[in-house]
């Protein structure tokens, strides 16, 4: 019988370290196979929750939080972009140019879990972004994206129109910042391990093997 595994993935979509750590943990699981029932659950966590909804130019939001040059910035986007073809996840940085709030999108994703399409539609918005180079602010992007992982547009769209789910978002970004969570990704197993970072697989591998051993 295979041992149950709870893990909790604190990110942003908006969060390129994020998705390559999300991609890392995925080979891991697929890996381990059948040895390991992992039930993962994405918690919400955001890099810029003061951020416009019309976004901001992406080397200048860099420039004012990290002081970073162009130079820096181009070399860690082409180490993102290396990491993430890895991984089998395509980074478009030429799509890319802005920052974007990414409330909405944490509401839209406390919605899915209810509806049992949570990882679906936040390996989409992970594209959306990415990708494509659109905002996951945007209502019309996250509606759209509702439909095609199989939700339901029209209850997206009420949603989202309204503050729904908003108390529930703001309660779980408050739980793990209280835990200390102050970066991200933060991949919290069965609530106890963490492990930070945008790992290679074999490290989730070795830390679920692990914790399921001793479970």
């Amino acid at each position: 019988m295979s041992k149950e595994i709870r893990i909790d993935f604190v990110s942003d979509v908006s969060c390129p370290w994020c998705i390559i750590g999300l991609k890392s943990l995925e080979q891991a699981i697929d890996r381990i196979g059948e040895d390991v029932n992992v039930k993962l659950h994405f918690q919400p966590f955001e890099l810029n929750p003061k951020m416009p909804a019309e976004g901001q130019d992406i080397a200048e939001h860099l420039a004012e939080k990290y002081g970073a040059t162009a130079e820096q910035t181009a070399k860690n986007r082409e180490a993102i972009r290396a990491r993430g073809a890895e991984l089998g996840f395509q980074f478009n940085m030429a799509a890319r140019s802005r920052i974007y709030n990414t409330f909405d999108a944490h509401r839209l994703l406390h919605w899915a879990e209810l509806q049992g399409r949570q990882h679906a539609l936040k390996v989409a918005l992970f594209e959306l972004y990415f990708s494509k180079g659109e905002s996951p602010a945007s209502h019309e992007a996250l509606v759209r994206l509702a439909g095609e992982v199989g939700l339901d547009t029209e209850e997206a769209a009420r949603i989202l129109a309204s503050d729904t789910y908003a108390a529930e978002v703001r309660e779980q970004e408050r739980f793990y910042q209280q835990q200390g969570i102050s970066s991200v990704p933060a991949i919290i197993i069965n609530e106890r391990h963490l492990i930070s970072g945008g790992q290679p697989p074999e490290v989730f591998e070795q830390a679920l093997r692990q914790i399921a051993a001793q479970a």
